[in-house]
């Protein structure tokens, strides 16, 4: 991390000069700034969202699908779980220290401190995002005093700060952002001056200033349930205030995504991590919530999602992996992520004897998103609410609602996944808009005729974050619900880098003391 901090002093040197130089460029012209300006700065930020290779290979295929059991592990291979958070720590700390100085230089605007408000609204939602990401993989981190290396040389080692210190500040930077958010067109400050704006640069949503306040509010609302357990009388409030005033959340078809090709990136990691991690395949827990029966025909699959999540075998059997395989289990070949499939998509290996993750969803580099945040999610997370009365009056037929319109957002997001992957030739059937209803009311997924309700909430919340493991995996650890067979593993957290061990040593063992242990077993602080 030492290097990291470095790193930020550099930044800061490099753009010192010209600081007040590119605002005043800006303010002249906000959709044109120049090359030292507050834009590239924040696209930088935005490009950082994008999943690193080994965090997907080590931390996603090697640890949390398994975990999680969205998917089965035919065999332990790897395990360098620390180049994983090797890659995440680097990442966040790199993008951190450019959020640094686009905080120092909203500090150093001499203009009217309103015309700020809808960059530093933006720059808020987003280190939230990311913030919320690593803390909720390691527990409590460098954050407060972290990228400020440019400040102070006493900053160039940060002091560990608590997970529920740094929740709670993001979701107060969060209000902020809800609050001064100005949607109006080309608005101005009350003193007639327009305000800033990252115009082009804002490669995430379009400057569109209502989808921000809507991404902000689900953030909130999705983080504020994550702890109401452990703190009711801080979160109740913020679901309450979201909920009673009906603030503005994402909603079906504006899911929160990075799309490659609209941001100009080619996304070769996913397709790299399962081609050389090769060992992931559907298991036994996933098809029991896709599919009626074993049938190898798959003509108990009740759920389309199945057809865009995995695929068959080689012998074109619908096959799931033992999530918990015994000595009669046999090994997994085949190489049903290779390359190869692209002109011979029928060759899978004579030895793939188990259902694969679909070879399209991991294969395509421009069309596939990497998800952040999905409107199911965000109706999973109201029906949750809703169900147990947290925060807001218990109302059950409300849940049900919420439930449901979950189910559907579901199915949709992921039925444009494929109708909007051009490489995707061998594409299940679309469903009509009644066809969507009839899957959520299947018998055995309906809200209406099982009783156990929050049950099917938690599954399906699961289902639809099929492609962020590390989601499913905060709902495992703060309800130990999900769906799965055997017990839940004592696997809480990520042990932190050895490079912060090494180049942050004081202040780490200071965090070793409080902790007790760096070790998985360890819980973080919102769990029960």
């Amino acid at each position: 991390m030492r290097n990291l901090y470095l790193l930020a002093v550099s930044i800061s040197l490099l753009f010192t000069p010209s600081c007040e130089k590119g605002f005043e460029e800006i303010n002249r012209d906000p959709f044109n700034p120049t090359q030292t300006d507050i834009g590239p700065l924040f696209n930088k930020v935005v490009e950082s969202l994008q999943l690193g290779w080994d965090e997907q290979f080590y931390l996603h295929n090697e640890t949390l699908y398994g975990i999680t059991q969205q998917a089965a592990l035919t065999a332990a291979t790897f395990q360098n779980i620390t180049i994983g958070t090797e890659d995440v720590w680097r990442q966040y700390y790199g993008a951190l220290a450019n959020i640094r100085e686009l905080e120092r230089r909203f500090e150093a605007w001499e203009g009217d401190p309103e015309a700020l408000n809808n960059v530093q609204a933006q720059l808020k939602i987003l280190l939230a995002y990311k913030t919320f990401h690593l803390t909720d993989l390691f527990g409590d981190i460098p954050f407060f005093d972290a990228g400020r290396g440019f400040e102070s040389l006493d900053l160039l080692e940060p002091k560990f700060d608590s997970q529920e210190s740094i929740y709670k500040f993001l979701l107060e930077e969060l209000k902020w952002a809800d609050d001064h958010i100005n949607t109006l067109p080309n608005p101005v400050t009350t003193g007639g001056e327009p305000y800033l704006s990252f115009g082009s640069f804002d490669n995430l949503f379009d400057n569109d200033l209502e989808f921000w306040r809507k991404f902000a509010n689900s953030l909130r609302l999705r983080h504020a349930l994550r702890m109401v357990e452990k703190d009711p009388g801080f979160a109740g409030p913020i679901i309450a205030e979201i909920l009673e005033n009906d603030l503005p959340l994402i909603e079906s078809g504006e899911e929160v995504c990075l799309y490659p090709a609209r941001l100009g990136w080619r996304k070769e990691s996913t397709h790299w991590t399962f081609r050389e991690h090769k060992k992931l395949r559907m298991g036994s827990t996933i098809w029991n919530q896709l599919s009626e029966n074993d049938n190898a025909d798959g003509s108990g699959i009740f759920d389309p999602r199945a057809l865009t999540f995995f695929e068959t075998n080689n012998a074109n059997e619908w096959a799931p992996f033992p999530q918990i395989p015994d000595a009669g289990t046999p090994g997994e070949g085949g190489e049903p992520y290779d390359g190869i499939r692209d002109n011979f998509y029928e060759k899978k290996g004579n030895s793939n004897l188990f259902s694969p993750f679909n070879y399209y969803l991991i294969r395509d580099e421009y069309a596939v998103p990497e998800i952040m945040l999905t409107a199911a999610e965000v109706h999973f997370v109201k029906a949750e609410i809703y169900l147990r009365g947290l925060g807001v009056p218990a109302d059950p037929d409300q849940a049900e609602i919420e439930y449901t319109d979950g189910v559907v957002a579901s199915l949709k997001f992921w039925q444009g996944v494929f109708v909007n992957t051009p490489i995707w030739v061998h594409a299940p059937p679309e469903l009509s808009e009644g066809e969507f209803y009839t899957v959520a009311n299947h018998p055995r997924i309906s809200i209406f005729t099982n009783p156990n309700k929050l049950e099917l909430i938690y599954a399906q919340r699961w289902l639809d974050a099929f492609r962020q493991p590390w989601e499913a995996w905060s709902l495992l650890r703060r309800t130990g619900a999900t769906p799965r067979e055997g017990a839940v593993p004592e696997f809480y957290r990520f042990s932190y880098p050895p490079s912060e061990v090494e180049n942050n040593p004081g202040k780490y063992q200071e965090q070793l003391e409080r902790m007790g242990a760096d070790t998985p077993g360890v819980k973080i602080w919102w769990m029960k």
